[in-house]
């Protein structure tokens, strides 16, 4: 496969991955499908929701940090102006920062794995607080029954485990992809993209 497809089927699979980073993110900020977590964590009421969703990386690592290199990327792949050794070359560069993007997405996703959700449990046999009781370097993972710990909101660990899976699993996708496409871009800058306007470019 020439360069140039090459760069354009990834940019396609980058897309849908950036999207569902995007996705996921957002929805984390809404445990048991409800606004008032977030509410009262910007009101200044108490930690209702995991720091590692407030850190963005779904949105700003992988979704904003691959979407652009993406876009660019597709566009390298396609015949005309951009479609040269010097688009080629260009899409190394963008496709670092989105390695960095996925990288970032990464680390935010495997501590919010590891350190699991912020939840009311019952910190005492007289009070109940607000904090994450499973921060034990992700042991609670494998011992489900452990779970019913978290008190409010409902179901949050199944929440937080499914959806900081689903980032750990796009983030590493994205990453694969934004180095392979590092690579790509290298032979391109070198070769071309297989597209008669390469001829004279660069």
């Amino acid at each position: 496969m020439c360069t140039g497809k090459c760069a354009k089927c990834i940019a396609v699979v980058l897309y849908p991955l950036a999207l569902t980073s995007i996705i996921c993110n957002l929805m984390l900020f809404f445990p048991d499908w409800k606004t008032i977590y977030a509410q009262e964590d910007r009101e200044g009421k108490g930690t209702r929701i995991t720091d590692e969703v407030n850190y963005m990386g779904g949105v700003i690592g992988g979704g904003i940090m691959v979407l652009i290199p993406a876009i660019h990327i597709h566009l390298t792949g396609k015949k005309g102006c951009c479609a040269n050794r010097c688009g080629m070359f260009l899409s190394i560069g963008f496709a670092a920062v989105g390695v960095l993007g996925a990288l970032y997405n990464l680390a935010t996703a495997s501590v919010g794995l590891s350190k699991g959700p912020v939840c009311l449990y019952q910190a005492s046999a007289t009070q109940q607080v607000w904090g994450r009781p499973f921060d034990n370097n992700g042991t609670y993972l494998s011992h489900p029954d452990t779970w019913d710990k978290c008190l409010e909101p409902k179901d949050v660990v199944q929440f937080n485990v499914a959806l900081f899976a689903i980032l750990l699993v796009a983030a590493c996708l994205e990453l694969i992809l934004c180095g392979f496409q590092m690579v790509n871009g290298l032979f391109g800058c070198i070769c071309g993209t297989c597209n008669s306007s390469d001829v004279g470019a660069f």
